[in-house]
């Protein structure tokens, strides 16, 4: 079964219906199999973005309590890799967040990374293999 890894902007997407991606990240939750994948990074920044939208950051973090998502990283088990990560895409900047999820894909290989994010399209997994992305476009 593909796994599906999930990034920031379609978590707050989901809880911002004013966002432009709104529909689009709605449609595609309702079709995904839970739990969704993703790491504490990412939900610091969703939580930060909703709550400054005027959402409920609580909202977010039910859905883990709900193992709706699941974190799929520590962080210290992986500083070496995530730093190793960082420092090859320093010309983007890469995010912790981003370093979490680009790890992820390459832990968890029949997956897919679900994100409104164009820097996956340039970030590579194992080197030199391109992530497999669901995304608008």
């Amino acid at each position: 079964m593909t796994r599906i890894i999930v990034d920031t902007g379609p978590l707050v997407a989901y809880f911002n219906r004013r966002d432009r991606w709104h529909s689009w990240v709605t449609q595609q939750m309702a079709a995904l199999n839970p739990p969704l994948v993703t790491c504490e990074p990412v939900l610091a920044e969703a939580c930060f973005l909703i709550q400054r939208g005027g959402g409920k950051p609580a909202d977010l973090v039910r859905k883990v309590a709900q193992r709706n998502l699941e974190i799929g990283i520590e962080i210290d088990e992986e500083a070496s890799g995530l730093e190793s990560l960082m420092k090859r895409y320093e010309d983007t900047p890469m995010s912790l967040a981003d370093a979490c999820l680009v790890r992820l894909t390459e832990r968890i290989p029949d997956c897919r990374l679900f994100t409104l994010d164009s820097d996956f399209e340039h970030y590579r997994r194992n080197g030199r293999q391109v992530i497999p992305l669901l995304h608008p476009g």
